[in-house]
């Protein structure tokens, strides 16, 4: 599937970094760097716009190792990103460890997986149908 991509940044476009990866990597799209104290979040650049086609979304996610190592994360995960979106891609994200954190330029900040979705139409009923799990939820099901 093509996407349409203006590159308004000082990077190459997104890639996949193995021939099986769902998601590609987004970089700061900065000029110095950007600090993030404990608890502080920032909207970061990409320099990317996309066209995507009726039907598709991105999905804007935390990188596992940021999270891990730095407990920097994508304030909204998953951020969606809607077909009919024409501006800028940005990324916000928030630094929940204790120490600060620094982003520098090119530095890959998130990444993006391109999905498929279908829109619904709500029928309202008087009840819902019978299933063994019933309104058990909030770990209803055990630990295992």
């Amino acid at each position: 599937m093509e996407v349409k991509i203006v590159n308004k940044s000082a990077f190459d476009v997104p890639q996949y970094a193995t021939a099986m990866s769902a998601g590609m990597d987004l970089k700061a799209n900065i000029t110095e760097p950007i600090e993030l104290d404990s608890l502080e979040r920032a909207m970061i650049p990409t320099g990317l716009y996309i066209e995507l086609p009726d039907g598709y979304e991105a999905q804007v996610r935390p990188r596992s190792g940021l999270a891990a190592k730095f407990g920097v994360t994508v304030a909204n995960a998953p951020g969606t990103i809607d077909a009919d979106y024409r501006g800028e891609i940005k990324v916000i994200l928030i630094n929940l460890s204790k120490e600060k954190f620094v982003v520098n330029p090119g530095e890959r900040i998130a990444q993006m997986v391109i999905a498929k979705y279908e829109q619904i139409e709500w029928k309202e009923v008087d009840e819902l149908g019978v299933s063994e799990r019933g309104e058990g939820g909030f770990g209803s099901t055990g630990r295992k």
